[in-house]
């Protein structure tokens, strides 16, 4: 399949999220945020960093970028998109997720492997996990404190729409432990935390965020 990652100004994971593409088995390719223009690919990765400087919000004027608008309507039709830390800020700020991502809880920026439960395997991004199947990844971020009105919060729990879920000491104060989320139709997937840092043996806490690589072809074309 081919997987664009998309690069913003600012933008520190775009090669790492190629690369984890690659060693998914899948074709990496390059998408410019100024264009409007998706290469005819079959999915979309919005990859870390701090995209305009994280001035105003984090993920606030990316949204505004010629190729979220492909991306939306791309997204709209079904296409699997995957934002990861920065890519989940702007997903929120698209408002292709609900929620947001605040400054984390401590008022400090935390780098650390993260354990964490996948409590959703049935969406684009996470059919290789088994339910409730416990992984280590990589987690840095500054601004990742998930936030929701209650309502919300009910919602995307009582609709299964919890991906993944920390586990031991919150990192960052997310509401309920919340490590990621999706939308209702189960092919757009925010995650804080980095499976991209994590699918090589020799670098990494290991090949556990493999999966979100390998996911991919398993849902489309099961």
């Amino acid at each position: 399949m081919k997987i664009g990652v998309v690069t913003f100004p600012g933008t520190l994971d775009d090669v790492d999220a190629q690369r984890a593409v690659r060693i998914g088995g899948n074709e990496a390719v390059a998408l410019w945020h100024g264009d409007h223009d998706l290469k005819g690919v079959d999915a979309v990765v919005l990859p870390g960093g701090f995209s305009y400087g994280d001035y105003l919000r984090c993920g606030a004027i990316s949204r505004f970028s010629p190729v979220m608008t492909e991306v939306a309507e791309a997204a709209a039709k079904g296409m699997p998109v995957l934002g990861i830390c920065n890519g989940f800020q702007i997903l929120c700020e698209s408002h292709l997720l609900p929620g947001a991502l605040i400054r984390n809880e401590a008022r400090k920026f935390v780098c650390r492997d993260q354990l964490l439960r996948i409590e959703n395997n049935t969406t684009a991004w996470t059919s290789a996990y088994a339910k409730d199947q416990e992984i280590t990844v990589v987690l840095k971020n500054g601004e990742g404190n998930f936030i929701a009105d209650t309502e919300t919060l009910d919602m995307l729990e009582g609709e299964g729409r919890v991906v993944a879920r920390y586990l031991g000491r919150n990192p960052n104060g997310s509401a309920r432990d919340i490590a990621g989320i999706t939308n209702e139709r189960g092919n757009v997937v925010g995650l804080m935390p980095h499976p991209e840092h994590a699918v090589e043996a020799m670098t990494g806490p290991g090949t556990d965020g493999l999966g979100f690589f390998t996911s991919l072809a398993e849902q489309v074309f099961a």
